[in-house]
């Protein structure tokens, strides 16, 4: 490290102006003051450099050295990341809390993996093969539900000498060295660092052609969104935007969940911490954290190091992506790293745009989502970042700059309704605002392992509930009595839909979690009951009627009795001898 004789000019907050010397080189990681504190550089003019630090300024003051480094802003990436926990810029808070106590001291600067831990490493070449970036060079068992993978860094090729074999090694051991045609040598280990703001290099983006299946009915069914594709929670306080990110980290068939607390309130990201670590990982039977990282920053902490969090995060999913891994990104929420952008922009004196929000706030968010995707990796393998980011409008209104521009970027749309949730109606999720444009890429797996026909019943149950929206502005006027039979039904149809398919308990055992084909038997079956009350309404006999055997309420009731165990013939049956008492009934 050279010191050139930088120092603290002035203090505004987290932003820090350093003089002496050269300016420092953008975005490049700097120590400031007596307690070196982390910073990264965001502006140089002339002999002024500015930097955001990562803590609090608190105690800094000017003349205080500043220590360049001369490398970006990275993390540490290996073995040893997954049941962890780091703050925003991949600090482990496990590892600090065991040193400094539960009130962290300013300056502790951990590396993101235990550095002492030996793993059990399989060597996967040997002397003289030729290498190249991506390439898995050894495999180790990370938990007993994920094998890390250790790639040759990207960049790097050519052969291989001085392999080690088999064996117990730490994270920093050389397992091999490289050297390329110029006789540049290489030492390979179970670590690597990269840029977080960089995104990780693939081989090629693939289409995409196959959902994250999430076992909730409302987002399988009408709002699906692809494996490597971006989706949004917008809600307000309230609307169960955590719920929702809770039942997709435990239930959807992705390998990793990189969770992402993002200027939360403390309280909730400890409620996150404390949930996560009694669930039970219903692949596997172990816990949940096996496959899980954590990354709190919350409100509490220092605003530069929320900003930054997001990017850690997805350089974290990205890596595991790399391994042949598919990773879901929960990122709770990008208001708040958002509020964050406009805090430090406000104190480099930039021109605000709309809400005071920095003019690059449409590009800081497309290049967070665009580093989502299902890749071919360097090695070959195939791997998927899907993106989930929750967004917290103030006063749940999805006019606001960040919401707005965050549909530019993304393709399902997940809109939170405080009547919902108000209602007790979980997954919050409005049928008539929320939207998904994966479907059309994604059918022909539906209908290969949905069943055939899921596309048309779809749509319909889309229709069903659109004619029952507007119906319903009728009724409020004028009341239900007044209606048809046929329209009646339509309503009497959509309250099934509604209360027994979309709205879903995540605490009952067998309704938190439903497969795609127990999904598809009970979108059958209500379907079949429509299309049979249909005839009898054709027929002129009231609808009333067949109201009145119950056919409708055992519906209510179907997602729990197919969790124990009921055939679709129970329930057709259920309908058949409905519709046979109300025909026996006119005849």
């Amino acid at each position: 490290m050279d010191t050139n004789n930088y120092y603290i000019y002035g203090i505004n907050g987290p932003v820090i102006t350093v003089r002496g010397g050269r300016c420092l080189p953008m975005m490049s990681l700097v120590y400031v003051g007596a307690d070196k504190i982390p910073g990264e550089v965001v502006s140089a003019s002339g002999d002024t450099t500015v930097v955001q630090v990562y803590e609090s300024s608190a105690g800094l003051g000017k003349g205080q050295p500043v220590v360049m480094t001369g490398r970006p802003m990275s993390v540490l990436l290996g073995p040893g990341m997954l049941s962890n926990i780091y703050d925003g810029i991949a600090r482990p808070l496990r590892a600090i809390s065991n040193l400094a106590g539960s009130f962290i001291t300013k300056g502790i600067t951990l590396p993101a993996l235990d550095l002492e831990k030996r793993w059990s490493v399989k060597v996967e070449i040997k002397e003289g093969d030729e290498v190249h970036g991506g390439m898995i060079f050894a495999r180790t068992k990370e938990s007993d539900a994920i094998e890390h993978r250790s790639m040759v860094p990207p960049g790097v090729s050519g052969k291989v000498f001085d392999v080690k074999p088999d064996g117990d090694y730490s994270v920093m051991d050389i397992i091999a060295c490289v050297v390329d045609e110029r006789g540049k040598k290489t030492s390979l280990m179970l670590a690597q660092e990269w840029p977080i703001r960089r995104s990780r290099p693939c081989a090629k983006r693939l289409p995409i052609t196959r959902p994250l299946v999430t076992g909730q009915r409302v987002i399988d069914t009408l709002f699906p969104v692809g494996k490597g594709g971006c989706a949004a929670i917008p809600g307000p306080f309230g609307a169960g935007k955590t719920m929702v990110q809770h039942q997709l980290a435990k239930w959807s068939d992705a390998d990793i969940i990189v969770y992402l607390g993002c200027g939360e309130r403390g309280n909730e990201m400890t409620q996150v911490l404390d949930e996560f670590a009694e669930l039970k990982d219903p692949k596997t039977g172990h816990p949940l954290m096996e496959r899980t990282i954590l990354i709190a920053n919350t409100s509490n902490m220092p605003v530069a190091a929320r900003e930054a969090s997001i990017y850690t995060g997805m350089t974290i999913a990205e890596y595991y992506r790399d391994m042949g891994y598919h990773v879901a990104l929960m990122a709770d929420s990008t208001s708040r790293w958002a509020e964050a952008l406009r805090e430090i922009s406000g104190r480099l004196e930039e021109m605000p745009a709309e809400e005071s929000f920095p003019a690059y706030l449409p590009s800081r968010l497309a290049g967070f989502y665009e580093r989502a995707g299902y890749m071919e990796t360097l090695s070959g393998l195939e791997g998927s970042v899907t993106v989930i980011g929750a967004v917290s409008p103030q006063g749940g209104d999805f006019s606001e700059p960040v919401t707005q521009n965050t549909k530019r970027f993304i393709r399902t749309f997940w809109a939170l309704d405080r009547s919902l949730a108000y209602a007790r109606h979980f997954p919050s999720i409005n049928w008539t605002t929320s939207y998904s444009e994966y479907f059309a890429d994604i059918k022909d797996w539906y209908e290969e392992n949905f069943g055939q026909g899921f596309t048309k019943m779809r749509q319909q149950i889309i229709d069903i509930l659109g004619k029952e929206s507007a119906l319903m502005e009728i009724v409020k006027l004028i009341g239900s009595d007044v209606l048809p039979d046929d329209q009646k039904l339509i309503i009497e149809t959509a309250k099934v839909i509604r209360q027994g398919y979309l709205q879903q308990n995540a605490f009952h055992k067998t309704d938190t979690y439903m497969s795609p084909e127990k999904q598809m038997i009970m979108l059958e079956t209500i379907l079949y009951l429509y299309d049979e009350a249909k005839k009898l309404t054709a027929k002129s006999i009231p609808l009333s009627q067949l109201v009145e055997t119950g056919a409708f309420s055992a519906l209510y009731k179907m997602k729990f009795d197919l969790g124990d165990g009921q055939p679709k013939e129970y329930f057709i049956k259920l309908v058949d001898d409905a519709v046979a008492a109300v025909l026996a009934k006119n005849e």
